[in-house]
């Protein structure tokens, strides 16, 4: 019997070799392949959440105003005494103050309108008044799309207290304003209700004006002041919807014969280089040829 037993192991070491090797072997020849190494871009390091780069708005870039309107422009004329007068008005003042003061510099009659609690607002006010030009409070208010105006904004849903409060703190951020245009607005400005309260602080001010920059062809601005006893006069013809100085010649050109035919025209700008530039560049040919510049205030009744 032993002898049987001896045999029967034996035997079984004899026909399972690989009961002799380490059974680590055996593991390791059959595992697994190893994980496929991670490549450069998979390892990168996370992007870091950072917040977006500030933008400092060029004129160019931001200030860009809603298109002319086709519409003709509501009366304004104050005859031709004295031969065609042109008003030119540089909206959205208070941002970009080195353009803002070259305007300031130039050696014709123009209105600055500024924008309450904007970095430059009292700054450019001041000289602006001080260099013998027009200023005015460029009144943010409601458009019709979803644009921000800026602080300050006047809309549609507010009560009618509300936009009383909001016009009086606008015209305390620009004491020296002499008169008010809308920044946008075209939403609000097409409103009576709305157009009537900011009328009705504007009439408690002796001497203000309003000034109808006609951002959309159903606005009743103008026609809502002068019912309201409030001074007022519309804008005819937008300088820089492109800003390139051949546009901007051209428009001014326009505006020059359109103040021919009718006796007075308004033109409004915003403070870019091209539209200082060209400004800059033409105002003597226009006056050779007749036109003269005004502040704006004079056109208003």
């Amino acid at each position: 019997m032993l002898l049987l037993l001896v045999a029967l192991a034996l035997g079984w070491a004899f026909f399972h070799p690989a009961a002799h090797k380490p059974s680590g072997r055996r593991v390791a020849a059959t595992a697994t392949p190893p994980p496929l190494a991670v490549t450069p871009a998979a390892t990168a390091t996370p992007l870091t959440a950072t917040a977006p780069p500030t933008l400092t708005p060029s004129p160019a870039a931001s200030a860009t105003p809603v298109p002319a309107i086709s519409a003709p422009p509501a009366p304004h004329r104050a005859g031709i005494a004295g031969g065609p007068k042109l008003a030119l008005i540089i909206d959205d003042c208070g941002q970009w103050i080195d353009t803002e003061r070259g305007f300031v510099a130039l050696p014709i009659p123009l209105t600055l309108a500024v924008l309450p609690y904007v970095h430059y607002t009292a700054t450019i006010a001041r000289e602006a008044s001080a260099a013998g030009k027009g200023v005015m409070l460029h009144l943010p208010m409601e458009p019709v799309s979803e644009i921000y105006p800026g602080p300050g904004e006047i809309k549609t849903s507010m009560s009618n207290a509300q936009i009383a409060a909001q016009t009086q703190a606008d015209l305390a951020q620009v004491p020296l304003a002499q008169g008010v245009n809308n920044h946008e607005g075209s939403k609000a400005t097409s409103s009576r209700r709305v157009m009537d309260d900011v009328m009705g602080v504007l009439a408690e001010h002796p001497g203000l004006f309003f000034i109808d920059s006609r951002t959309i062809a159903t606005s009743v601005a103008a026609e809502v002041a002068s019912s309201d006893g409030v001074p007022s006069a519309s804008r005819d013809v937008f300088l820089d919807d492109k800003a390139t100085l051949a546009y901007t010649e051209g428009q001014l050109r326009e505006a020059a014969a359109i103040a021919e035919r009718t006796g007075s025209a308004i033109a409004i700008g915003h403070p870019r280089p091209t539209t200082l530039a060209a400004v800059t560049a033409l105002y003597p040919e226009l006056e050779a040829a007749g036109i003269r510049f005004v502040l704006v205030k004079s056109l208003t009744r």
